[in-house]
């Protein structure tokens, strides 16, 4: 039974989280979700099935994460991973494997996506601030989904990067 429902994992279950780089259709979307469950249903590590499970949110964030107690991966099945949504880039055209951009909310809601340069002119022009909501894609654990995934950008690596020295009541977006 290498994948389960993401809620059958527990909450330490080692996470990998991908921002789309652009809003999918339902073919896309569809086509995506059937090659990561294709991927999952035969992932292993070293020949021992890997329990694994993902999930697709606001058409945008795919989440894969493995339960580390059936087996924990290993670097080759993580390349694995990263190999089987490369195929899905090639084909479809949309980036999920790239961590450089900034994923965050624009004021009206909207999943925006911009280069880090891009996004340090808007944070320089005050067009985001520390209370803008950011998404970081480096969380590394289930659990973090619900309270580090999506913060303001004061409780993010954001806040270090773009807003260096800035005090907890900085600029707000």
């Amino acid at each position: 039974m290498p994948r389960v429902t993401f809620d059958q994992l527990p909450d330490d279950a080692r996470l990998w989280a991908f921002a789309a780089s652009a809003e999918m259709d339902q073919d896309a979307e569809s086509d995506l979700l059937a090659r990561v469950d294709s991927f999952l249903d035969g992932w292993n590590a070293h020949g021992h099935p890997l329990v694994g499970a993902r999930e697709w949110r606001e058409g945008r964030f795919l989440f894969v994460a493995v339960d580390e107690r059936s087996a924990p991966p290993s670097g080759c099945s993580i390349d694995a991973l990263h190999r089987a949504l490369k195929e899905f880039e090639e084909v479809r055209g949309v980036g999920l494997t790239d961590h450089i951009d900034v994923v965050f909310r624009g004021v009206d809601g909207a999943v925006l996506r911009e280069a880090r340069p891009a996004f340090a002119r808007l944070a320089k022009a005050g067009e985001v601030g520390l209370d803008t909501v950011v998404f970081d894609t480096t969380i590394t654990r289930k659990d973090e989904m619900a309270h580090r995934f999506e913060v303001p950008a004061r409780d993010a690596w954001h806040r270090r990067a773009f807003w260096r020295g800035a005090v907890a009541q900085g600029p707000v977006g």
